[in-house]
Formats: C-alpha cells, sequence, structure tokens
C-alpha cells in the first residue's frame, strides 16, 4: 500500500524536474558550441569612445557663504559651503566635481574656471555684496565662453535662479514674494512650449505628462517672479523662455523653469537635486517618478553628449585642484 502512495510523490517531482530543466536551456556564451559564437567574437562590441567628446566632465559648484547650519558647524565669518546633494545629483550623472570657493583669491577662482565644463549655482540666501558680484562676474565669463565657441553650460537652482533673474534684468527689486516653502508640486508648461534643445527634451513623454499632473519635484522658496513681470521685461524675456510654471499656496503662478534661447544655460526655481539626494523636509517626494525627473536633469546637465571636449594642459587632479569626494553632511536653506 505505501508503494502505492509514493506514486503521485514521484510524478509530481519529474514534473518540477522537467520545469526547472526547462527553464535551464538558456545557455552563456561560453556555453554554446556552435559557428556564430566565433562570428560573434570576431566583430568588435566595445568600441572606443568618440574622440571629440568629454567622458571625464568636471563641473565646478560655486560655494555659498555660512556653514549652511546657522554657524553650529563653523561660525567664521569666510566660512562657505556646498549642500551635499548637489555633489551627488552632479557625480550621479558621471561627473566629477571642483568647489568654486566664492570669496578665494580671484586668480585663484577664474583659473579654476577655465578647468571645469561647467558651472551649477546652488540654493541660498545671499542676495547681495561679494556673493552677488562673484555670481555675476562668473555668469559673464560663461556668456563668453560660449560667444567663444566653447559649449559652456551652466544650471542655477532655486537662488541660482533669482539671482540670474536679477543680474539678467539689471533690475535687483524684481523678485515678487511666494509662499512656497517645503512644498511638492506639479510643473505646468508654458503655452506653445517647444521643449526640443531643452532640459525637458529627453523625458519620456509618459514622465513629461506625469509634471504636469503629479507632484513630482519640491519647491522651498520665498522669492520668484510671476509670467507677467517676466515677459514685461525686455531684459529677461528676450534672454529667457518660459518653459513652466508652478503655483504657490496661495495659488499665486510663478515661472518655475527657464532656459536661455541662445545659451545652454537652463534655470530652475525648483530644486531638482532633492528628491534623490535629500531626506529632510517632508515636502520632498521621492517616488520612482520623482527619482527619474533628478536623473533626467542631471543627465542633461553633464552628459558627454553635449559637452565638448576642451583642450587644455591642465587635469584637475593632476593640478592639485582638489576635487570633492566625501560632501558635508546634508544642511537645509531655504531662500
Amino acid at each position: 500500500m505505501l508503494n502505492y502512495l509514493w506514486i503521485p510523490f514521484l510524478i509530481s517531482l519529474s514534473k518540477e524536474l522537467s520545469s526547472a530543466k526547462a527553464h535551464s536551456t538558456i545557455l552563456l556564451p561560453s556555453d554554446r558550441n556552435d559557428d556564430s559564437l566565433t562570428l560573434s567574437l570576431s566583430i568588435p562590441r566595445c568600441p572606443g569612445p568618440y574622440p571629440k567628446l568629454n567622458y571625464r566632465p568636471v563641473i565646478g559648484i560655486l560655494t555659498h557663504p555660512g556653514d549652511g547650519a546657522s554657524g553650529r558647524l563653523n561660525n567664521a565669518t569666510n566660512a562657505s559651503y556646498i549642500a551635499a546633494s548637489y555633489v551627488k545629483f552632479v557625480e550621479s550623472a558621471g561627473a566629477r566635481v571642483i568647489p568654486l570657493i566664492y570669496n578665494e583669491p580671484e586668480d585663484i577662482l577664474f583659473e579654476k574656471l577655465k578647468l571645469v565644463n561647467g558651472v551649477l549655482y546652488t540654493g541660498g540666501w545671499a542676495k547681495t555684496g561679494l556673493y552677488f558680484e562673484i555670481v555675476e562676474r562668473i555668469f559673464k565669463k560663461i556668456l563668453e565662453k560660449n560667444d567663444a565657441g566653447d559649449h559652456f553650460p551652466l544650471y542655477a537652482i532655486c537662488l541660482g535662479f533669482e539671482l540670474l533673474t536679477m543680474i539678467v534684468s539689471k533690475d535687483n527689486n524684481i523678485l515678487e514674494s511666494f509662499n512656497a516653502t517645503d512644498q511638492a508640486s506639479t510643473l505646468q508648461f508654458f503655452k506653445n512650449t517647444n521643449i526640443e534643445g531643452t532640459v525637458f527634451q529627453r523625458f519620456p513623454p509618459v514622465l513629461l505628462k506625469k509634471l504636469s499632473t503629479d507632484c513630482l519635484v519640491m519647491q522651498n522658496h520665498h522669492y520668484g517672479i510671476s509670467p507677467e513681470r517676466l515677459e514685461d521685461n525686455l531684459e529677461l524675456s528676450s534672454f529667457f523662455k518660459v518653459l513652466t510654471t508652478s503655483t504657490d499656496e496661495d495659488n499665486k503662478v510663478y515661472v518655475s523653469t527657464v532656459q536661455a534661447f541662445n545659451y545652454p544655460v537652463s534655470a530652475f526655481q525648483w530644486h531638482p537635486e532633492k528628491n534623490a539626494f535629500e531626506w529632510g523636509l517632508s515636502g520632498i517626494p521621492h517616488s520612482d517618478d520623482a527619482i527619474q525627473v533628478t536623473q533626467h536633469v542631471a543627465n542633461f546637465f553633464v552628459s558627454p553628449r553635449i559637452i565638448p571636449y576642451t583642450e587644455s594642459e591642465y587635469d584637475p587632479v593632476t593640478a592639485e585642484i582638489p576635487l570633492v569626494t566625501q560632501p558635508a553632511k546634508q544642511l537645509e536653506v531655504i531662500v
């Protein structure tokens, strides 16, 4: 009787083994023994990098006054810092980072500018004094580089957006008050917007649509500019194309993304770096779609396809310029 009881078990086991065997019939290249393998090995699979593009880009990030922690980390009057998320943001797209220390000797600062392939202005609060002057001078250098044929991109985030608005408009009082602190928001594409050649051009269509319906970006600012005021300012409207707008907690609409018409200059009132790399504020979205937004924005900035190789006798590593390799503790700043 017991022998008969084993029969169903053995049949079931036989089926499982047959199924496992069927799933294991996928052969690795080394397991194959046919002419197609020899043929495939004779064809180069990994061509070298395109020689006219830079696959080792370096981005300069301008430091911000203070320590980002109200003096708890460093209360020296000449202290400056870069929040870790900006470094990680740039590195996530395959670039290295050189800190452009805003108050270091100008000959050193502008020598560093020759060694980088692009610049990032961070968020913060400083809108006057030496910091403002250095932001303006670097911005003019960036325009000069591009006018001379050197594709040299600039990303300006939050405070960076606001400073460029002031500099380009030639009006230090042009900003308006908005209530957008620790707020997840959508991005509404401006009327008749053409995203070709902009930061949004490589977004998958589904993700592009979700930007307008889901809260995938983070706002953290007290100031900004309305579409009407930007359009009314001839300097701004002739320099920047409005890509998106957003709405604050009081339902006031402000410009959230712009791109220069004739330069690789993109400015974000929102924070593309926060989704993937910051956890201190409740309004930061961390969904899969939000992380994709961060990555697509970073990729557009430092992609070797848009940053040509620049001949130079220096390499930032061998020139003893310190690269950022261990970012400081993440800090939150509202502007």
